[in-house]
Order: structure tokens, then C-alpha cells, then sequence
């Protein structure tokens, strides 16, 4: 699934948009984790885009008359193309535009990714309203972690993965950053020090940079909006190296399930 640094990546990527005015919508299929409202084909044509930002997951497009919230799911993408290229099978939206001869096309294998109009306040919006503060903003501190570990029973790496506790954080990058604190994956949150939720909010700020540098991690089915695979992935210390020895002091890499997600670290680093 794209995390954080995957979206921020195509909200960067569609920067070629902005100040474009839609000239329409093609649906081909509706049939996403939640139907695609009918009514975009008569909201958005001679909409303006005014700004392209990112929500935790979500893409929001924003116009004069609302918003268009994108969320990209397990396998979708967002891609610019000219406009003579033929869709595929699973190619299910495309984005025309008045003055340029590209279009934004979705493209999305398993269909988990999501549509959403809001014109009202997007705070309020049922999928946004409940979400945490963003971990690469100011607001996402040690002081912050710390307050959120204490007398939890939950795992330290299911904390960090938590979106109402902060967005964005998902298993590959949670388990690379947990690997830099040098804290076990496996740690109950209510024995994480103050001085380790410092370290754990350096390194989730650190490795979501350096993700975001290098392009994302390219894994199955994510690439950029020109269609370009992202480098982060040759960089990891311990996420998909189980059985490998570990890049500081040679130890094997394990993992084990952790809410029905692998976890990876190194036994001997992390503690």
C-alpha cells in the first residue's frame, strides 16, 4: 500500500495541474471501496485547481466549489499522460483538462482506493475528523508520543501505525524508523521512555524525509505520476530482510506478526 511518502510523492507530481481548469470526468468504473459520486461529471468540468495537498493518505484537490479527495488504496495510482493514450483494463478514471493535452488517469488493480467530494469543511469529513497530527509537522513531538504510551498495553510499533495517534506511519516505514531508535518493534508502550519517544519521532521524521527524497519505496504496484519507480527500498536496514544479516552488526534479521503485519528488526540492535 503507498504510505505517506508514496502520496506526498504524487501530490508533488501533480504540481503540472495546478490552475488548470477540468474540462471533464470519464468514469469507467464506479465501483471503488466506495462508489464514485455520480455527480462529479456535472461538479467538476470548468473547475479550477487552486491547490494539491496531502491529508495523511488522502490527495485533496482543491477548487472554488469544494474539494476532490483521492485516496489511493493497496494497488491505485495517479498518472499523467497525454490524452490519445487508450485505457487498460484496470485504468477506471480519467481527469481532462481545458488548456493542456494531458490527462490524469487512476489506475487501480484491486479497486481499494476511494473517490470523495467534500464542499464543506474537510476537517469534518468522516475520514479526515478523527485522523492525528501529521508526523512531519511541529505538532508531532516526543512530549506528544510520550503522553500517548502511557499505561498502554498495545505494542510501541502498533502505537506509531495507530492514524489517530499519527498519520501516515505504516509498516515499512514504522519499522525502519524503530530500527533507528534501537527499540524493539514488540515493546509495550507503556515501558517506552521519554527519551526513546524522542529518538523514535527523530527517526520517523528522518526516514519519511529521506523516503520522500529518493522517491518512495517502490513495491508492487506504486510509481510516480510520470511512471518512474522510487529508490528507497535499497536503502532499508531491516523491512522484507528477514534471514539477512543485519547492516550494523551482522545479527540475522527476524520477524514476527505484529497486528497481522510482519514486523522486522534485528534481536541484537534493538532492544
Amino acid at each position: 500500500m503507498p504510505e505517506l511518502p508514496e502520496v506526498e510523492i504524487t501530490c508533488m507530481g501533480l504540481q503540472p495541474i495546478l490552475q488548470k481548469t477540468i474540462k471533464n470526468i470519464v468514469v469507467r468504473n464506479t465501483s471503488l471501496r466506495w462508489p464514485i459520486p455520480s455527480h462529479l461529471k456535472k461538479t467538476l468540468p470548468n473547475q479550477k485547481i487552486l491547490a494539491i495537498k496531502r491529508r495523511a493518505k488522502y490527495i485533496l484537490i482543491e477548487t472554488v466549489s469544494g474539494h476532490l479527495m483521492i485516496h489511493l488504496g493497496m494497488s491505485g495510482r495517479l498518472e499523467l499522460l497525454k490524452n490519445d493514450i487508450l485505457p487498460q483494463k484496470h485504468d477506471h478514471v480519467d481527469i481532462q483538462f481545458q488548456d493542456i493535452k494531458n490527462i490524469l488517469r487512476y489506475t487501480d488493480p484491486r479497486r481499494f482506493g476511494s473517490f470523495h467530494w467534500i464542499d464543506g469543511d474537510i476537517n469534518q469529513h468522516f475520514l479526515i475528523s478523527k485522523l492525528g497530527p501529521e508526523p512531519l509537522e511541529k505538532f508531532f513531538t516526543d512530549k506528544y508520543l510520550f503522553s500517548k504510551v502511557q499505561n498502554k498495553r498495545t505494542t510501541i510499533k502498533n502505537i506509531i501505525m495507530d492514524s489517530h495517534i499519527v498519520v501516515g506511519v505504516g509498516n515499512i516505514y514504522a519499522s525502519e524508523s524503530l530500527f533507528k531508535a534501537k527499540v524493539l518493534p514488540t515493546r509495550l508502550a507503556k515501558d517506552v521512555s521519554l527519551n526513546e519517544c524522542k529518538k523514535i519521532v527523530k527517526f520517523i521524521k528522518e526516514t519519511l524525509y529521506k523516503a520522500i527524497e529518493l522517491g518512495g519505496s517502490s513495491l508492487r504496484d506504486f510509481y510516480n505520476v510520470n511512471g518512474q519507480s522510487g529508490y528507497f527500498q535499497q536503502t532499508y536496514a531491516v523491512y522484507g530482510r528477514k534471514g539477512k544479516p543485519c547492516r550494523a552488526c551482522k545479527s540475522i534479521i527476524v520477524s514476527k506478526i505484529i497486528a497481522q503485519r510482519s514486523s522486522f528488526f534485528c534481536p541484537k540492535c534493538q532492544t
